[in-house]
């Protein structure tokens, strides 16, 4: 087996719950500034329900820290079958770490930023390495 492709799924779990804890210490605070408190929200609300009340920037936090929970998902498959199928070296491990660094540069470029066209961009560049990595995952797997 190739278990250096887990370092990368590893750094990309921890980096997600960074993001949680941002979205946190902005989210809350944004909460009580707007009067909304744990007790007086309404039945079934969710956060996103809070957006028309909290500042901007702190939903950009939101939003990001949801997305680290969609396209990765695919991206935590892919490590383990490369991993599992002994192809987690070379090019693939040179695409986990890619499309790692390149979700954080999303994420910090979201929340701080948040210039649509160059985040979609940063999005496009990770999505072509996660395609590598799962097509060489199908490869992986039917030629067991």
């Amino acid at each position: 087996m190739s278990l250096q492709i887990l370092a990368p799924a590893a750094i990309l779990a921890l980096w997600s719950l960074i993001m949680l804890a941002w979205l946190a210490v902005t989210r809350l605070p944004g909460m009580q500034k707007a009067g909304v408190t744990l007790s007086n929200a309404a039945p079934g609300g969710r956060g996103v329900d809070l957006e028309p009340v909290l500042p901007q920037r702190t939903n950009w936090i939101s939003h990001n820290y949801t997305h680290l929970m969609e396209q990765p998902t695919i991206f935590y498959a892919v490590v383990i079958i490369l991993a599992l199928t002994g192809h987690g070296t070379g090019l693939n491990l040179q695409m986990a770490w890619a499309y790692v660094v390149l979700r954080i540069m999303h994420s910090l470029w979201q929340a701080l930023v948040n210039n649509t066209p160059i985040r979609f961009f940063i999005f496009l560049l990770s999505t072509v390495c996660l395609l590598i990595m799962a097509v060489n995952a199908v490869w992986a797997t039917l030629t067991l």
